[in-house]
């Protein structure tokens, strides 16, 4: 149930809280090192309060958000008022504080995991001998996790590994890689291995295979960015791509984890409140596999709740499917089963075409998009310009967008209402109602990366097969890329993927002259010269400016953002 044991979702109200300050790093709470942990459950505890950083990213400046909107897969969307939007989309700032909350959550979750990890030998007694060194690893890899968002996002920033106050200014690359790969390998060498189908009681914890899967995906982009051939360890050492592929060897034949028979089961639409009445589904005969341990898919994703409203946190919800969902519909049974939402990140038409020529016969698109002029999605109408929407091109995405279902109230009336009202009783609120899990690594961004790693094909025919696609008889860069682009469309790895094969520019370029409608009027997107902004800014955004005061200097700001001209 969606309501019950949800370890990312702490109903704790302290637990290492920060504060405000540079890095992050003062400790302002109830319970301090004097009194806490006292007990194995208290370190359980502290645990959960790390993992609760995970979902509470003010959602515009989630990495999620951000990487999907600068991509060339999405235009900015939303209403003309929602700036930061078309800044992303653009590789521009509306100011100097566009991402305080996130460098802020990141460093929240940072200090936590190194309060953690120097407390745990407080805690005398044990449940059992493994549980300890289990936390650990958990907590080494939430580090690494909290670390590789920071530098995805910025590419490089100050490396706190203690919780006294510090001032450090940037890491170098070399030094920031080296940390989170040393952390992933601590977690890969010390959590068990233990098969999926026997660890379903701790969905959305760290495993020892999305450990190694998440050293891969770092790997992939720090050889590829900065241009090297081994990932750093911190002891002088590396980690060679031949170690990367071992440990993913260990991920595909070991975990228990693989590719689910039918690519659109893994999505809601295709939940069983949903789908009777959704043609695509009924015509596909789709049977959503949920998020309760049956599917072997996901290897770490972040858990919601149905518990979420204003009361209580937003962020038991999932914001992001609010944000990227249809903004206002006169009637939304004409567009069922889509639901309310802000309308970011609407789907460029670059991607359906390329992809519709390239794959015609590839299932993936039609249950990754919506086309909203397609007579197979069975809607009965759809109003473009609602509420002013902008960058409007007809093509919605189809994996992270509120789901609607069709329930009867006690006076008859049938009324669309989100599937979580359906499924798990909640009280419609669209602003709160989304409780799907977002998936950050499953089983076919392993194959995908193997194919990549070995440059062989057999993995990336793998991902084929399951699209029913004919397999391919070489491996090239091209399908590799193309592959993954389809695959994996709208679920937040596209963006760093142009970045790390070094065509960000280019492909970003090709949004000029898309076809939109602006408030329902036909214009075109026009993105300057986008390439120079990226080769300016290396594709890393702007550092908050409140840090660098905060400072005092030491901290500077990311390459190619002191130009006004990227306002």
């Amino acid at each position: 149930m969606k309501n019950k044991n949800i370890i990312l979702i702490s109903l704790l109200t302290f637990l290492f809280m920060g504060c405000d300050n540079f890095l992050d790093s003062d400790n302002y709470i109830k319970k301090d090192t004097s009194n806490f942990p006292e007990t194995s459950e208290d370190a359980q505890d502290a645990l959960t309060g790390i993992y609760s950083i995970l979902p509470s990213v003010n959602v515009n400046q989630c990495s999620f958000l951000v990487s999907e909107l600068l991509s060339d897969d999405r235009l900015g969307g939303g209403a003309a008022v929602d700036r930061s939007w078309a800044a992303l989309d653009q590789v521009k700032k509306i100011n100097d504080n566009m991402f305080p909350d996130f460098w802020k959550k990141m460093y929240q979750g940072i200090f936590r995991s190194n309060m953690l990890l120097e407390i745990l030998d407080v805690v005398e007694t044990w449940e059992n001998p493994e549980q300890k060194d289990i936390i650990a690893a958990e907590t080494h890899f939430l580090r690494a996790y909290f670390y590789f968002e920071l530098c995805r996002m910025f590419g490089t920033v100050p490396l706190v590994l203690e919780t006294e106050p510090v001032n450090n200014p940037r890491a170098t690359p070399e030094e920031l890689y080296a940390q989170i790969a040393g952390d992933l390998k601590y977690a890969i060498n010390t959590l068990p291995a233990t098969k999926f189908q026997n660890s379903k009681d701790r969905l959305g914890h760290a495993t020892k295979w999305a450990a190694e899967a998440l050293l891969a995906r770092v790997y992939l982009f720090y050889t590829g960015y900065y241009k090297k051939d081994a990932l750093p360890l911190t002891d002088g050492g590396s980690i060679s791509k031949q170690e990367v592929v071992t440990y993913l060897e260990d991920c595909i034949n070991n975990s228990g984890h693989g590719l689910i028979s039918n690519f659109g089961n893994l999505w809601p639409y295709s939940n069983e409140a949903t789908a009777p009445d959704y043609k695509f589904a009924t015509d596909n005969n789709l049977k959503w596999i949920g998020e309760s341990g049956d599917n072997n898919e996901t290897i770490f994703a972040i858990k919601y709740s149905a518990l979420g409203d204003h009361s209580t946190s937003i962020y038991y919800g999932n914001q992001p499917v609010l944000y990227f969902s249809i903004r206002e519909q006169p009637d939304y049974n004409d567009i069922f089963p889509f639901g309310q939402g802000w309308g970011a990140g609407t789907v460029s038409s670059n991607l359906y075409e390329e992809w519709e020529i390239a794959e015609p016969d590839d299932f993936r698109r039609k249950a990754s998009i919506l086309d909203v002029n397609d007579e197979e999605e069975g809607l009965t109408k759809y109003t473009w310009g609602g509420s002013m929407q902008i960058q409007e091109t007809g093509y919605w995405q189809k994996k992270y967008v509120a789901i609607n279902a069709r329930q009867t109230s006690a006076d008859g009336k049938v009324n669309c209402v989100n599937y979580s009202c359906v499924l798990y009783g909640r009280t419609p609120n669209f602003q709160v109602d989304n409780s799907q899990d977002h998936v950050l690594i499953r089983f076919a961004d392993v194959l995908l990366m193997m194919a990549e790693l070995k440059q062989d094909v057999t993995y990336l025919n793998r991902v084929r097969e399951r699209a029913g696609l004919k397999p391919l008889s070489a491996y090239s860069d091209q399908a590799l890329q193309n592959e993954r682009r389809w695959e994996l469309a709208f679920e937040g790895l596209r963006y760093y993927d142009l970045l790390r094969w070094g065509i960000a520019g280019e492909a970003l370029s090709k949004q000029n002259g898309v076809k939109v409608k602006n408030n329902g009027v036909d214009e075109v997107m026009n993105m300057g010269n986008i390439k120079e902004r990226i080769n300016q800014t290396g594709g890393f955004m702007p550092i908050p400016q409140t840090q660098i005061d905060l400072s005092s200097g030491v901290l500077t700001q990311t390459p190619g953002w002191g130009n006004d001209a990227l306002y």
